[in-house]
């Protein structure tokens, strides 16, 4: 899964993504929480545009509120769209067929490795190491309140981890799907058969991790400092 990551700068995202006339402004997070809004890229008549969209996709049937599991009041994260079931999953399925993918610009991503006591987590920091700035797979959607409010909102893709990923995702052993360059087109404007195939394991000697400080467990703190290296006699650095 990803639930949290580091997202860039807006000038960097433009240059990244050659977005032009982009009507943002927003500086480097350190630490996106879901629900919060987050740039991405999605096409628009075969163009490439930046939006902010809220993490955790409500779909457009939701009437503009985030969906609950079925028969009860939980809320159902939807901040991460499986691979296995966007074309099918009731969630994700209609956004699919609709063609509205996007990619969420990253620095890089955070995740927990569960330890020996089954309860103590060590937090990770993983970057491309190939691509300062890369993209995750994404889908979005456009939900209309009953107050007429169009709330706009998206998810990542994950799907089964490579070897890195699942020395570190030891519970559910998942990761995003990070795109390619070359694959960044056709996921954006590609047929569903071409996009679909754009979702690949991102090789592990492309992807560096280092442990990092436990201040990233709480979303507040978002500063340079939460992407350091551990300072711990454990620390640890993978690949």
């Amino acid at each position: 899964m990803c639930g949290r990551y580091v997202s860039p700068e807006d000038a960097s995202i433009e240059r990244e993504f050659n977005l032009v006339r982009t009507e943002w402004k927003f500086p480097t997070n350190y630490n996106v929480a879901p629900t919060q809004y987050v740039p991405a890229v999605r096409a628009i008549d075969g163009k490439p545009q930046g939006v902010l969209l809220r993490w955790g996709l409500i779909p457009f049937w939701a009437n503009g509120t985030p969906p609950t599991v079925e028969g009860t009041k939980k809320p159902l994260s939807t901040i991460n769209a499986r691979v296995e079931n966007i074309r099918s999953a009731n969630t994700w399925r209609d956004a699919w067929m609709r063609g509205q993918r996007c990619i969420v610009p990253a620095l890089g991503f955070y995740e927990w490795q569960v330890q020996g006591d089954g309860k103590t987590t060590r937090p990770f920091y993983i970057i491309a190491n190939d691509q300062d700035i890369f993209g995750f797979a994404g889908l979005w959607d456009s939900s209309t309140r009953a107050d007429g409010v169009v709330i706009e909102s998206c998810s990542i893709v994950t799907m089964p981890a490579n070897k890195i990923m699942s020395i570190i995702h030891n519970g559910k052993y998942r990761m995003p799907a990070i795109l390619a360059r070359e694959g960044r087109e056709v996921w954006l404007t590609g047929t569903p058969d071409e996009a679909f195939q754009a979702i690949k394991q991102y090789p592990d000697e492309r992807m560096l991790a280092t442990e990092v400080g436990t201040r990233v467990n709480t979303p507040k703190n978002n500063d340079p400092g939460l992407i350091e290296l551990a300072e711990s006699p454990e620390r640890k650095l993978l690949f």
